[in-house]
């Protein structure tokens, strides 16, 4: 899908491919072979540099070609998998062609877009080019420490799900967010690559403004790396530990079925032992079964209080 936007006194505006100028954003979601072909035609878009970006190992980086520059980042992507929500992150493009137009690609539709394609980014021009990749880097940088925070939430409601239980699934719930933690991890670590790029104002020119909302990418991008690496060694002590819960919670239970089965047991024994086809002393007394009933119980009820001063129950 292609969409063209570009800012008026009115705000953003839609436009169509036949009325395409200078000065618009051209946003790529999911694009098929005949828009790409499309794109390059009109604007001249290098064609590598709008496929590169939909291949979902491609790692950040920047490159230039004559008068374009292409900047690919890693964001967050966040998705629902039999009823579990999933955390990844993918490649997004941003491609500035001359002077001329910005290109965004992504082989899906992520939020951070949606926020600039509903206009509800403040002081946004699409003809300002350095401002509206730098504007795009800094929510990318927001929305992982959203994200995280999402991350951190999620595992302290599994950690109120382990202390009684005795399954693996929330262990496994715990070692997906630990498997989001590294990609999150991994990615920011990339994109701080890139930013430390951008901020030499060697490949897109920056004024003081841009250069301070560079600066201030830069901070949450480091500030959400700490985050991650934080979180992810906080979840991998608390897999460990919870693995010996569930191991130990299993063993309480164990030990209180042996009691279980110990103090039934003895009841059995005596009645199996009473119920023997030979004559006993007072069998002729009809209060016999009440005797042996109360002994019995007794007997039951001091095999149990000492279990219970042993802490079997």
């Amino acid at each position: 899908m292609m969409e063209i936007f570009k800012t008026s006194e009115h705000g953003l505006e839609t436009l169509t491919v036949d009325t395409i100028e200078k000065g618009c954003w051209i946003n790529l979601t999911e694009p098929d072979e005949e828009e790409l072909d499309k794109l390059t035609q009109l604007i001249g878009a290098e064609p590598t540099f709008l496929r590169d970006p939909l291949d979902v190992e491609e790692k950040p980086r920047i490159d230039t070609e004559d008068d374009q520059i292409l900047i690919i980042v890693d964001i967050p992507y966040v998705y629902e998998d039999d009823k579990s929500i999933k955390f990844e992150t993918l490649p997004m493009g941003l491609l500035q062609v001359r002077d001329d137009y910005i290109i965004t690609i992504c082989s899906k539709q992520v939020p951070v877009l949606e926020r600039f394609r509903n206009g509800q980014i403040k002081n946004l021009y699409t003809y300002k080019k350095t401002r509206f990749i730098l504007q795009v880097l800094y929510h990318v940088a927001k929305d992982f420490l959203k994200y995280l925070k999402h991350i951190d939430k999620k595992s302290e409601f599994i950690e109120n799900s382990l202390y009684k239980s005795m399954r693996n699934k929330e262990l496994y719930k715990m070692m997906e967010l630990s498997k989001s933690l590294v990609y999150f991890t991994t990615s920011l670590k990339s994109n701080e690559t890139v930013l430390e790029r951008l901020l030499s104002g060697k490949l897109i020119k920056m004024y003081e403004e841009d250069q301070d909302l560079l600066e201030d990418t830069i901070i949450e991008n480091k500030q959400a790396i700490e985050m991650a690496n934080i979180y992810s060694s906080i979840l991998s002590g608390m897999m460990d530990a919870f693995a010996s819960i569930i191991s130990n919670n299993q063993n309480m239970v164990m030990k209180f079925l042996a009691a279980i089965t110990i103090v039934l047991s003895v009841p059995n024994v005596i009645f199996s032992f009473f119920g023997q086809n030979f004559e006993w002393p007072f069998a002729g007394n009809p209060f016999m079964w009440l005797y042996v009933t109360v002994g019995s119980i007794a007997i039951t009820l001091l095999v149990a209080y000492i279990l219970y001063r042993r802490d079997m129950f």
